[in-house]
């Protein structure tokens, strides 16, 4: 039988508690649960005047950005209309029933007045990221690295081009310091490094820090990329945000330092993609101690002709051995670190194998091999070992759904805030709140 209600509640006054409206189960009771926000008020301390009206609580002011990147709300002027309604948002926050929230601006005001200029997101950041290794949740034997694309608050048809200098590349000056060494032992005068070269790029004329990301079939557009390691279980352990045209490996380096900061850092490898696979950052993992944990990467150039790795390179004489069992020389040191090494010209002109080594009128086979090659080529005997293919499958558990998760529940698809500095906090606080809720979960 159908029933119709005949009273109307609207206007009916009750004497309830907040706490009943919450169900137990709700992601604020969790997180209420895992981490105490009073460590918020040292924090902040100093950046408040003695005199004066009384400031809104600064617990308040980050539990609201807390509650925005927590369940994925555009903006902050969208998060105070879901405070006013929802009352497990008002009990996270402490309001009463009827409690005005603050206005939508008072963080925006907060952040340029006092924390802009303040390492008090990162603090808030490694706090959650303690109380989580505290609990024996955090796993960094081996460490994922990935950075992935934050669209910027920029048009892309709106832009100039600019003659820039080029960002310098990671390990540059003892690179240049190690070739001159060989050219002086090899009687040789020592080149004269340019500073930095200049080359055309597209500048936003809405975001100037902004760069343009190309790559692929993706859409081309202004953006800034979040170069970014987790650790096994997915908690983030640190990032950098830079513009969108900036290579993975040039990050890589800088990351590795912040990472050393955490006081729990103890890693045994670090896996990442084809992007970091370099004879640079095999430099730099070996440097630091660090397994390298690289995929595999297809030959470049014609299948029909040998590659670079039918070639067998005999590390005593410094020569290559084709697979007519002749020998390479090496010949000259470029500016960019590759030696050549040059075949016999009467040798190779009559080899039965010439038509597959070589195209060259000369009959001459050249091959360029990098003065740290020797670590990509460890890190290239690492990938067939079991452990390596374990690690590296693991990837796609990892750093890759931390992105998908930021970029599909958390909001880090694209940003609304201009400049490398707002990004970075604004990335920074996302990912504290994805290792909040994945601490308060856990727990």
């Amino acid at each position: 039988m159908m029933s119709r209600r005949t009273k109307d509640s609207r206007n009916y006054f009750e004497f309830v508690s907040i706490e009943d409206f919450v169900p137990e189960d709700h992601l604020v009771r969790k997180v209420d649960k895992a981490l105490d926000f009073e460590f918020i008020y040292p924090l902040v301390e100093s950046m408040y005047s003695d005199i004066g009206r009384p400031s809104i609580d600064p617990v308040i002011l980050f539990k609201m950005v807390f509650i925005q990147y927590l369940f994925g709300i555009r903006s902050m002027r969208q998060t105070i209309k879901e405070i006013e309604t929802n009352m497990a948002y008002r009990w996270f926050l402490g309001l009463e029933i009827s409690e005005k929230p603050p206005h939508f601006s008072t963080f925006g005001k907060n952040y340029v007045r006092r924390f802009k200029n303040s390492d008090v997101f990162y603090q808030i950041f490694l706090q959650i990221l303690n109380a989580a290794n505290a609990r024996g949740f955090i796993d960094d034997e081996v460490i994922f690295a990935d950075s992935t694309h934050i669209k910027a608050n920029a048009n892309k048809h709106h832009f100039t081009k600019e003659m820039v200098a080029q960002e310098a590349k990671v390990y540059q000056k003892q690179l240049e310091q190690e070739i001159n060494e060989v050219r002086v032992s090899e009687g040789k005068k020592p080149f004269e490094f340019d500073s930095r070269e200049l080359k055309e790029k597209r500048i936003s004329t809405v975001d100037p820090e902004a760069g343009y990301f190309v790559k692929g079939e993706k859409e081309k557009q202004f953006a800034y990329s979040a170069h970014t390691a987790c650790d096994k279980n997915g908690f983030i352990l640190g990032t950098i945000v830079t513009p969108g045209n900036i290579h993975d490996s040039q990050i890589l380096p800088p990351l590795l330092e912040q990472l050393k900061k955490l006081p729990f850092y103890h890693p045994y490898g670090l896996a990442a993609d084809a992007g970091y696979k370099t004879s640079t950052i095999a430099k730099v993992l070996s440097e630091n101690a660090l397994r390298a944990i690289l995929p595999y990467t297809r030959p470049k150039g014609d299948q029909d002709m040998f590659r670079k790795n039918d070639f067998l390179y005999d590390e005593y004489f410094d020569q290559y051995i084709c697979p007519n069992e002749k020998t390479l020389k090496v010949s000259t040191l470029d500016r960019n670190g590759y030696r050549t090494y040059l075949s016999n010209k009467k040798e190779c002109k009559v080899c039965p194998l010439l038509s597959q080594c070589t195209k060259s009128e000369g009959h001459q086979k050249v091959i360029k091999r990098h003065i740290w090659q020797n670590f990509l080529d460890e890190a290239e005997e690492l990938r067939y070992t079991i452990y390596n293919k374990l690690m590296y499958k693991k990837r796609k558990e990892t750093i890759e759904r931390v992105f998908a998760d930021a970029k599909e529940k958390h909001g880090l698809r694209w940003t609304k805030l201009r400049g490398s500095v707002k990004n970075q906090h604004y990335a920074m606080l996302v990912f504290a709140a994805m290792n909040l809720k994945k601490l308060a979960s856990w727990l």
